[in-house]
């Protein structure tokens, strides 16, 4: 499933990335051509704009909330999202993350976190590493409590 965010929903289409969705969010571009890459890339619209929603033709869903916690589950609940791929798209960019060889990221992270952390991930786009550290279980579980809630 992939969605595509207006420029209001920029932390929703982080935690889609995270739970593994392809999560397009151009910014500074007109409703025109929001609608121009939803139709040509087969994407529905996330948007919190009313009027945008309303006119646009193929899938779209208005988020009512401003709460990133009720939008999630929002979203969750209304296209029975999952997320049995976490962790596999970077959530700056909505790059591919690959897993890569503890060796492989010496002198790119933080020494500590090279001598703490065993697993390490880096994005085919931006390069950017990622680690499995404290704020990997904690987002997990947060993802978890939400899945839940939309059930």
């Amino acid at each position: 499933m992939k969605f595509i965010l207006d420029d209001m929903l920029g932390k929703l289409a982080r935690w889609l990335r995270i739970m593994g969705y392809d999560a397009k969010y151009p910014t500074r571009v007109s409703d025109e051509k929001i609608i121009e890459i939803a139709k040509d890339e087969g994407r529905i619209l996330l948007t919190r704009d009313r009027a945008l929603a309303k006119r646009f033709i193929v899938p779209s869903l208005f988020i009512l909330s401003t709460d990133i916690d009720e939008q999630l589950v929002q979203v969750i609940k209304r296209f029975s999202l999952d997320i049995k791929d976490i962790w596999k798209r970077c959530p700056v960019c909505n790059g591919i993350l690959n897993s890569i060889e503890k060796e492989e990221v010496k002198g790119n992270v933080p020494q500590i976190v090279f001598l703490r952390y065993d697993e390490f991930f880096l994005c085919s786009s931006c390069k950017k590493y990622y680690w499995k550290g404290y704020h990997w279980d904690g987002i997990t579980q947060r993802l978890k409590k939400q899945t839940e809630q939309a059930d």
